[in-house]
């Protein structure tokens, strides 16, 4: 007889975790996803379009809140977590609390998990969400394009809109395709860079399809990773972002704690702007648990297109909304742009916030001034646009990845900051790849 599983997720590892593990297992059945993280999220189904021809019915997606009463509901076997960038305290709390409520708690490994390519993979990936996996996924890019190789980029899962059948796999290749696919904010962030520096980027959550097609048009494929969570795809080099800032939390967050076992790299990122103690304890813990890693010190450099705006300003700080949300970072690339330019003044987010922007200040209360670009919805971005339009400032510096001009109509100048690897990591990463055979 199979054994009934809920799968604990937040839109995204879940899906895949259910079309690559569960789907055709003939040892469980999962009964309903739970969904956390993300807003909104839960307000939706799995279709039996995507379940296959075992499951004869949708699948039901709830908040995450009510796991104790769906285990009694669906007389649950298992719970099998599904998310990533979560502290190993908060994993051991949720196990324990599957535990009391009469059920076992999982968690699944990479070789049931990761779908193998035909095409040479490169994956970054992070101990932390925001620790700079993009920008090193991007200069990879650019490096083997610049050999002749084509390139294409595959995203960490982002589903978050409301019919998941058509977002199975995703095909990024300009701007126009946003609105094809109804993309988020978050969605955003992410694919604009790799668009505007010429790649196609895929995404979705059948990894499956997405190899498949990506493997018709590349030579090397690079697994671009979001929050701290494993490749999707099996990689033939791996590259590991670290973070200074929050030094320790390398060893002490799941599964990033699992990405810094298994990296062929180490990158040791920010290390221009984080304290050196901090840079100390990382560089010890790879001797310690990775000894046998490539270890690269990096400094993340910051770009301003309007930086003459900024000086004696007052500013209001948009910073990326994983990073400062439930990545733990108090600040980003916007506050580094308005200490180094002399901004005069920042302004408190946190007075003019609107709905569930306002809610997400209560929700991580290590938030200061700095605004979260949240857009998980058309609701959200509306809240934001608001948000930002009622702040008394002179002008918003953006430090997330998404184009906030195309996205809001916003009554203030905008000031974008970027930020990409220093010239002496690239070249260190340069030589890292001649020496594997990539180029």
């Amino acid at each position: 007889m199979k054994k009934n599983v809920i799968v604990a997720g937040a839109g995204g590892r879940d899906f895949s975790n259910y079309l690559v593990y569960f789907k055709d297992n003939p040892y469980f059945d999962v009964v309903c996803f739970t969904a956390a993280q993300i807003p909104g999220i839960e307000k939706r189904k799995f279709s039996t379009r995507l379940c296959g021809p075992v499951c004869r019915r949708d699948i039901p997606i709830y908040p995450e809140s009510k796991l104790k009463e769906l285990i009694k509901k669906y007389k649950a076997n298992y719970v099998f977590l599904s998310y990533s960038d979560l502290s190993h305290q908060e994993v051991m709390e949720k196990a324990s609390f599957v535990l009391s409520c009469g059920a076992n708690f999982g968690l699944l490994g990479t070789k049931d998990t990761w779908v193998e390519s035909k095409k040479p993979v490169i994956s970054v990936t992070a101990v932390r969400t925001g620790s700079g996996k993009s920008q090193t996924s991007r200069v990879i890019g650019k490096i083997l394009r610049n050999y002749g190789k084509k390139v294409v980029a595959v995203r960490h899962a982002m589903p978050y809109g409301n019919d998941l059948t058509k977002q199975t796999c995703q095909r990024f290749a300009n701007v126009s395709d946003f609105k094809k696919y109804s993309t988020t904010i978050e969605e955003e962030e992410e694919y604009q860079p790799w668009i505007d520096n010429g790649f196609v980027v895929y995404s979705g959550f059948d990894y499956k399809e997405i190899v498949k097609k990506a493997e018709e048009e590349a030579e090397v494929i690079i697994f671009d990773g979001g929050n701290n969570d494993l490749p999707f795809i099996k990689p033939d080099l791996m590259v590991v972002v670290a973070d200074p800032h929050r030094a320790g939390h390398e060893l002490t967050y799941y599964p990033g704690f699992v990405n810094f076992l298994m990296a062929n790299v180490i990158i040791i990122n920010k290390i221009d702007s984080a304290p050196k103690s901090g840079i100390v304890i990382v560089e010890k813990n790879i001797k310690k648990y990775n000894p046998k890693a490539i270890v690269i010190k990096a400094k993340s450099e910051i770009f301003v297109d309007k930086p003459d705006l900024i000086k004696g300003k007052r500013v209001l700080l948009v910073e990326d909304g994983p990073t400062i949300t439930h990545g733990g970072m108090k600040f980003g690339a916007a506050t580094v742009a308005a200490k180094k330019f002399k901004a005069r003044f920042i302004v408190d987010a946190r007075k003019y916030a609107k709905g569930s922007i306002k809610e997400a200040y209560l929700r991580y209360k290590h938030l200061g001034k700095e605004l979260p670009a949240m857009g998980y919805s058309q609701k959200q971005i509306k809240e934001l646009e608001e948000t930002i339009n009622k702040a008394k400032c002179d002008i918003v510096i953006n430090g997330s990845p998404s184009n906030l001009k195309k996205i809001l109509k916003v009554n203030k100048p905008i000031v974008n900051v970027t930020y990409e690897l220093d010239n002496k990591a690239v070249k260190e990463l340069h030589k890292i790849l001649k020496k594997k055979g990539f180029i």
